[in-house]
């Protein structure tokens, strides 16, 4: 199993994320919304501001503090620290 760093040291399993998504766009924050009023949304940004959104399988919402860019890298191998 391999876990990546989603900022400030959180981690999270890369086989169940969906998809990463700026959340910028009106329907990502309509989804975030949904997610934080079931109590679905894992805040990973500790302050910061929110630069990318995580969909996982359990239909968890993960905000992260880095680019969705950045990301995707780590879960490439090519790690961006």
């Amino acid at each position: 199993m391999k876990f990546i760093n989603v900022g400030y040291g959180n981690m999270t399993a890369a086989h169940r994320l969906i998809a990463i998504v700026s959340p910028d766009a009106a329907p990502v924050r309509r989804m975030v919304q949904d997610a934080r009023d079931a109590g679905h949304v894992i805040d990973a940004t500790c302050g910061h501001k929110t630069r990318a959104v995580l969909v996982t399988d359990s239909e968890h919402v993960i905000l992260s503090p880095l680019m969705p860019e950045t990301i995707a890298a780590r879960i490439d191998g090519k790690t961006e620290d």
